[in-house]
C-alpha cells in the first residue's frame, strides 16, 4: 500500500531575522560558534569596518583585505571579550589594530601609492574636475607621510567625525595623546599644503583644528 506524500516542502532550517538581536546576544552567539552569529556580525559591522579602512588607506581593495583580517581576528579573539555588550567597541578596536599594523608596514617599506580611488568621496568633497582630483590624490599622499598614530587620529577625527573621547576609547590612548596627535598631524599637513601652490589653493581657508 502506497503512502500519499505531502507536496508541501520540508524546511529543516528555519531562517530567522536577527536584526533585532542585541550586540550582547550576538557576542554570546559568536562565543558559542553559532553560524547565524557569524553572518549577522558581517552584516552589522562590515560597512563600518570597510568604510573606516577605505578612508584611512585610500584603497577599496586594501580595505577589503583589512576587512578580512579584522573579522578573522574578531572570530579568533571574541572569547576574550569580558563584556559582550561592548561588541561594537571590540570590533572597532580590532579594526584600528589592523589599520595601525598596515600603516606601520607601509612606513617600513617606504611605500607611496599612486593608484588611489576617488579621493573626493573619501574626503566628502563634491564632484571635482580632473585637476582637482589629481590634487586630492596628492593630498592623500601627504596623509601617507604622517606617522601611523597621527594618520589614524586625523582620519577618525576629520573623516569619521568621532569625538576626542571616542577616539581615545577606541585606540586605548589618553585624550591628551589624541589632542597632541591631532595637533601634530594638523601642523604637518598645513606646512606641506602651504608649500604646494595647487593644494594651498584647493584647501584655501581650510583649518585642521583639533
Amino acid at each position: 500500500m502506497s503512502t500519499q506524500r505531502s507536496h508541501v516542502p520540508l524546511s529543516l532550517v528555519v531562517s530567522q531575522d536577527r536584526r533585532a538581536t542585541s550586540d550582547g546576544d550576538l557576542a554570546r552567539g559568536l562565543i558559542g560558534g553559532e553560524v547565524w552569529a557569524m553572518a549577522e556580525l558581517w552584516r552589522r559591522f562590515a560597512p563600518m569596518v570597510l568604510m573606516t579602512a577605505k578612508r584611512t588607506l585610500g584603497s577599496q581593495s586594501e580595505a577589503e583585505d583589512i576587512g578580512q583580517d579584522v573579522f578573522y581576528r574578531v572570530f579568533r579573539k571574541v572569547r576574550t571579550l569580558r563584556e559582550p555588550d561592548r561588541l561594537r567597541s571590540f570590533v572597532y578596536a580590532c579594526t584600528l589594530h589592523a589599520l595601525k599594523n598596515e600603516l606601520r608596514r607601509k612606513k617600513l617599506r617606504a611605500w607611496l601609492s599612486i593608484d588611489q580611488p576617488e579621493a573626493s568621496a573619501v574626503l566628502g568633497c563634491p564632484a571635482l574636475d580632473v585637476e582637482s582630483r589629481d590634487l586630492l590624490r596628492k593630498f592623500h599622499g601627504l596623509l601617507e607621510r604622517l606617522p601611523p598614530r597621527e594618520r589614524l587620529v586625523f582620519t577618525l577625527r576629520r573623516m569619521e567625525s568621532m569625538t576626542v573621547e571616542e577616539i581615545a576609547r577606541a585606540m586605548e590612548i589618553s585624550e591628551s595623546t589624541v589632542k597632541r596627535s591631532m595637533e601634530r598631524a594638523s601642523n604637518r599637513l598645513s606646512r606641506w599644503i602651504d608649500a604646494d601652490p595647487g593644494l594651498a589653493g584647493l584647501f584655501d581657508g581650510e583649518r585642521w583644528g583639533r
